[in-house]
C-alpha cells in the first residue's frame, strides 16, 4: 500500500512539473501569429486589411543595426532613406512596420519626414514576424 501512495505522489509531481513546463509555451503561443492570417490575441488587424498607423519614420538600416531613432538621428535617417535604404514606421506601442508604395519604394515621399511622427494608411501584411504597410498614403 505504501508503494501505491508513493507512486501516486510521483505521478502528481510529474503532472505538475509538466504543467509548469508547458505553461510558458502556451502563453508564448498566444502572442505568435497563427496560420491563416490571424494575429492571436494581439490587437492587430488581420493581414490584408487597410489600417491607419501613427508613428516615427525610421531608416530601417540604422534602426535595426544600432537602434538609431529620434531627433538626434534625423539628418542621418533622411540621408539613408533618400539613398534608398528601407524605411519604416514605429508606432507608439513599439510595433515597427516596413513601408512601401505600390510594389515600389516610397522613400522619395518619406525622406522629408525622417524621425518625425506621421500618420499613414495602407494595406497591412504580416509574414514570419515582419510587418508591412504597402500602398501607403500619408494622411495629412
Amino acid at each position: 500500500m505504501k508503494h501505491l501512495s508513493s507512486l501516486s505522489k510521483l505521478l502528481a509531481l510529474l503532472a505538475a512539473g509538466a504543467a509548469f513546463t508547458i505553461l510558458p509555451l502556451a502563453t508564448y503561443a498566444e502572442d505568435m501569429p497563427m496560420s491563416g492570417g490571424s494575429m492571436g490575441h494581439m490587437d492587430m488587424a488581420k493581414s490584408g486589411s487597410d489600417i491607419t498607423v501613427t508613428g516615427e519614420v525610421l531608416d530601417m538600416a540604422c534602426y535595426l543595426d544600432h537602434g538609431a531613432q529620434g531627433d538626434g538621428h534625423a539628418a542621418c535617417a533622411e540621408k539613408c532613406i533618400t539613398s534608398g535604404l528601407p524605411v519604416g514606421l514605429k508606432s507608439a506601442d513599439g510595433t515597427v512596420y516596413l513601408l512601401i508604395g505600390q510594389h515600389m519604394p516610397a522613400n522619395k515621399d518619406l525622406a522629408q519626414y525622417a524621425a518625425k511622427t506621421i500618420t499613414v494608411k495602407g494595406k497591412f501584411v504580416s509574414r514570419d514576424g515582419i510587418n508591412l504597410l504597402e500602398n501607403i498614403e500619408i494622411v495629412k
